[in-house]
């Protein structure tokens, strides 16, 4: 009788493993791994997405997604699966992050260049680029509308322009079209979170590829695909939590974003031989 109820509680144990795919969640001094999340949704992305870079929500049916070689806006329709429309708004180029709101669409380039597009879903629409303070050696990927204070959020991969003991947020205003020199927030390179993940070189303990901003909380999310992982920011800079990612599931996630309610959603570059996603998840406490 022992024997099969061992053999019953291992089955049980199995088939939940395989009904649920999970990452785990770590705090300062928190030893125990934990089940962090369970997957709502996932998708499969054409061909041309395979190396998307940044998506943002559109609205209940709708991601807008770019990819990292082409200037070009995918519109992606969760219910029919699909991309319902290619947007051209520039030439070949390192095109990693993107923010969607209302008319109007956001890029960022890999050398920090910003692209305004008004009106992108018009034939006619308007499109101006502004230089950054940042350049190449920064590596910048990150890129958030921050609606409330009419300005882009950016943190560079790499080096920041200071330090590289600390990697800061900072802030592109719409109003003058120019980085403000001081930080909205400092994300300290050798903040307790981050322990386990320490390098040689510091700058390397924390590589953002995206940032968003839960539009009920405030809290930063931010996402590394180098070496998969998610952590969340209060309006302080204080990590208050760190996600380790799945690399099977996630092999290079460099896109995060939220519904207005607060359903999160991750892109992931596909491998190899693979095909790009986005994962609609409910993170666990």
């Amino acid at each position: 009788m022992a024997k099969v109820k061992l053999w019953t509680i291992a089955a049980i144990v199995i088939g939940i493993s395989f009904l649920f795919m999970n990452f785990r969640g770590w705090m300062p001094n928190d030893g125990d791994e934990k089940v962090a999340y369970e997957i709502s949704e996932r998708w499969n992305l054409p061909e041309g997405l395979r190396e998307v870079s940044g998506i943002s929500w559109m609205d209940e049916n709708h991601i807008a997604a770019i990819q990292d070689e082409d200037g070009i806006i995918f519109i992606y329709d969760l219910e029919s699966k699909k991309v319902i429309e290619e947007i051209v708004f520039g030439s070949a180029g390192d095109y990693e992050g993107l923010s969607v709101k209302g008319t109007n669409a956001y890029v960022l380039e890999s050398d920090g260049t910003i692209t305004v597009i008004e009106n992108f879903q018009d034939p006619n629409r308007k499109i101006t680029s502004y230089e950054t303070s940042f350049d190449e050696k920064n590596n910048m990927e990150s890129l958030e509308l921050d609606v409330a204070n009419n300005q882009l959020l950016v943190i560079p991969k790499d080096h920041d322009i200071d330090s590289d003991n600390f990697k800061g947020v900072y802030a592109f205003s719409l109003k003058n079209h120019k980085i403000v020199s001081n930080p909205v927030m400092r994300l300290d390179m050798s903040n307790e979170v981050l322990k386990q993940f320490r390098e040689k070189k510091m700058y390397r303990n924390f590589r953002p590829s995206d940032i968003a901003i839960h539009p009920k909380t405030k809290e930063i999310y931010m996402l590394e695909g180098v070496n998969p992982k998610l952590l969340v920011v209060d309006k302080n800079g204080i990590v208050k939590i760190g996600y380790r990612l799945d690399k099977k599931i996630f092999p290079q996630p460099e896109g995060i974003t939220f519904s207005p309610s607060g359903e999160l959603y991750i892109s992931s570059e596909g491998k190899k031989d693979g095909l790009g996603t986005i994962t609609k998840l409910k993170l666990k406490p």
